[in-house]
């Protein structure tokens, strides 16, 4: 079995526990999801992976794409865009901003446990290719050197540390500046109004593990 229909069987993308993550971090973010449709996008925005032999290899950014147009077919252009640009790298590709999905989903990362991450991507065999891409981008200068020295470590959970770390500032950071349509439409507004809300309640869970990782 490949390891991208491994990972959304039972790994890092799987249903219900990345599908859970991601409703509480949408509504961390935004509000709570009341329209079904974002429900829809929750489940479908990785099915792509399912047939591939990399989570982060070349190509992989591709996964995007069936979940797109899958829900382009179902509710239309906007809730297909949605799903697109849930990956940076795919975003970068073809010129897109990200979309709120792609905020959601790094906080997803953020909150779901070690306890059950790990064993998620261990048995997967996903585990490796992360740890082996997060290191391969530090020469953007974008991790802190705390985080730089989690990340070379070898113990899997002080490298996830190191990643949630930097992935728990991106959010803060760019939870403002996802986009709903393509470029060119009207940015219409989320289905419920941004709650205003301080850091630590935004983050919740996420925050509370990296207190406690720190202690």
């Amino acid at each position: 079995m490949r390891v991208g229909t491994k990972s959304v069987l039972f790994g890092a993308h799987s249903f219900p526990a990345h599908f859970l993550a991601l409703w509480v971090a949408w509504w961390r973010l935004f509000g709570f999801p009341w329209d079904p449709r974002l429900w829809a996008a929750f489940a479908l925005h990785d099915l792509g992976y399912v047939g591939r032999e990399s989570v982060e290899g070349a190509g992989s950014e591709a996964h995007v794409e069936l979940g797109g147009r899958i829900m382009t077919k179902l509710f239309g252009d906007e809730w297909g865009s949605l799903c697109f640009r849930h990956s940076r790298y795919w975003c970068q590709l073809h010129g897109q901003p990200y979309s709120q999905l792609c905020v959601a989903d790094k906080l997803a990362f953020v909150i779901t446990p070690a306890w059950l991450y790990l064993p998620m991507a261990r048995a997967s065999g996903e585990l490796c290719e992360y740890m082996v891409a997060a290191n391969g981008r530090q020469a953007g200068g974008k991790f802190s050197e705390s985080e730089l020295r989690l990340l070379q470590s070898q113990d899997p959970r002080l490298w996830l540390r190191g990643l949630k770390s930097y992935t728990v500032r991106w959010v803060e950071q760019h939870r403002h500046g996802g986009t709903w349509p393509l470029p060119g439409e009207r940015v219409k507004k989320l289905p419920v109004p941004v709650p205003r809300r301080r850091k630590q309640e935004m983050l919740g869970w996420g925050v509370a593990e990296q207190r406690k990782g720190a202690q």
